[in-house]
């Protein structure tokens, strides 16, 4: 410090007052912070207190699929001649059971069958249970393994459940089936999320 200048009182003062207005703002600082983590951890008690179990939980008991390929006979009912056409068909069963653990009912109202093939995800809706029993008539070797349906229009009352058979088409071939990466299932219920299910086991072939 040059001897030409003197320390007045005054500058004592300035420089105190700096001091503790920087020791101030660093307090200030750290109670922001002590604030900001305590609101955090507040929202996260109070979000995670609020939840509630899904209003309905399920199982995927057994699926199998039933692959179909049909040629035309390449003639008409005179006999003429005309071009034999073919096409593809796999016909996937799913039995399900739902169960409604929520206070009040829930109303399904749709039942999709999503599978990944190599160009992306493939969805079907179920059948609704007249479409369901005709499948039976149109194909009587799968007969035996008919059960109860599952209608994509069910009401499930609270503490209820429900089980049964849906099944969806897909327009592929056996060798694009056999190759598919994944397959769930949606059931989608108004005013609600929908609620995803993976099969229990291996798809069976019929």
């Amino acid at each position: 410090m040059s001897l030409l200048h003197q320390e007045t009182p005054q500058d004592k003062d300035d420089a105190a007052r700096g001091e503790e207005f920087t020791k101030g703002s660093s307090h200030v600082v750290w109670a922001s912070v002590a604030a900001a983590i305590l609101v955090s951890a507040a929202i996260a008690i109070y979000v995670i207190a609020g939840e509630k179990p899904p209003a309905a939980t399920g199982e995927i008991l057994e699926v199998w699929a039933h692959p179909i390929h049909t040629e035309t006979a390449g003639f008409d009912a005179s006999g003429a001649a005309i071009p034999q056409e073919s096409f593809d068909l796999v016909l996937v069963f799913a039995h399900a059971r739902l169960h409604n653990q929520s206070k009040q009912p829930l109303f399904l109202h749709q039942v999709l069958t999503n599978t990944t093939l190599e160009d992306g995800i493939h969805v079907s809706y179920a059948a609704a249970t007249s479409q369901y029993d005709r499948v039976f008539l149109a194909y009587p070797e799968l007969v035996q393994w008919r059960a109860s349906a599952l209608s994509p229009e069910t009401t499930i009352e609270p503490g209820q459940t429900v089980e049964g058979t849906f099944v969806s088409s897909f327009r592929l071939t056996k060798q694009q089936w056999d190759a598919r990466k994944n397959l769930d299932f949606t059931f989608g219920f108004r005013y609600l999320p929908s609620l995803t299910l993976k099969p229990q086991g291996a798809v069976i072939e019929r």
